[in-house]
């Protein structure tokens, strides 16, 4: 199928395309690397009758460091540029870990960090990345800008806290305390494939070797990302051990609420949870034991 008619811009500017979202409103969608957008246009179950197109404007795409040890990404930032960025990897490692799941290479040269986020797939990878990590979200306006923060924006199935005049600029990724231990786990029927399940674990053991610190968040297991608060307050103030990872995946996979799929009832999916939380836990356990 083919889209049906719209028209187009490509500003080179980002203030030039604030002002094109400004003239159109609800009518206009942004264009950034388009793996989502334009297979919904082909099959026309969106129909937007102007198209911004972000591709020009090279003031969006850039990853960055931050004296306080963190990163900015800027929302055109392509998924390979991120995959294999030295600085990614040293100062964000759980989103390092994470690149390579998404989809396939040829999807990850042209995805942009930006449009995954906005886009809000709840089988998506980033979104579950940002909240683990505490990320904020910077949306522009004409005139006006605001920050939000990862745990705020994502609000329902593919619907998030972005206004129809608005752009996701950047993603700010505040510095990993020392001692945390990380991992990244999911299953997926083929490599490539959307996840069945995932997780993203953080554990910060302090020179006592208790936790201090945990996040467990999941992906593809709920409408949004699943921040699993129970499982969390096992594991702070506890020391690390494979007894207390079983409990805290046994806990997580409670807190998910699994839609299921053709693919996987959500009792299968609840199992996926408990498996994925124990593997990664173990693994984040020995990341922060060994610094």
């Amino acid at each position: 199928m083919k889209p049906a008619p719209f028209e187009y811009a490509a500003p080179a500017t980002l203030d030039a395309a604030l002002a094109a979202l400004e003239e159109y409103g609800y009518g206009a969608k942004v264009l950034a690397g388009g793996q989502s957008l334009i297979p919904a246009m082909n099959f026309r179950l969106m129909q937007p009758p102007m198209l911004v197109d972000l591709n020009r404007i090279p003031a969006l795409d850039y990853i960055e460091p931050t004296a306080s040890g963190g990163l900015r990404i800027g929302g055109m930032a392509r998924h390979s540029a991120v995959e294999h960025s030295p600085l990614v990897a040293a100062r964000a490692p759980l989103l390092h870990e994470a690149m390579p799941h998404i989809a396939h290479p040829q999807i990850r040269n042209r995805g942009t960090i930006g449009g995954s986020l906005a886009h809000a797939d709840p089988a998506a990878e980033l979104p579950v990345i940002t909240i683990a990590l505490e990320a904020r979200l910077r949306l522009q306006k004409r005139g006006s800008e605001r920050w939000v923060d990862a745990t705020e924006f994502f609000q329902y199935m593919f619907t998030t806290d972005i206004q129809p005049n608005e752009i996701l600029t950047e993603i700010d990724i505040p510095p990993m305390p020392k001692g945390t231990g990380w991992a990244f786990e999911e299953f997926s029927r083929r490599k490539g494939d959307y996840a069945l399940a995932g997780v993203a674990a953080l554990i910060t053991v302090g020179a006592d070797g208790v936790c201090h610190k945990a996040r467990l968040v999941y992906l593809n297991l709920g409408e949004v990302p699943v921040i699993a608060h129970g499982a969390q307050a096992i594991l702070e103030g506890e020391k690390p051990h494979p007894r207390l990872a079983a409990e805290a995946a046994r806990r997580g996979s409670e807190e998910v609420e699994p839609m299921g799929s053709v693919h996987a009832s959500p009792e299968y999916q609840r199992h996926l949870a408990r498996v994925l939380t124990e593997r990664a836990l173990i693994r984040a356990f020995g990341r922060a034991a060994h610094g």
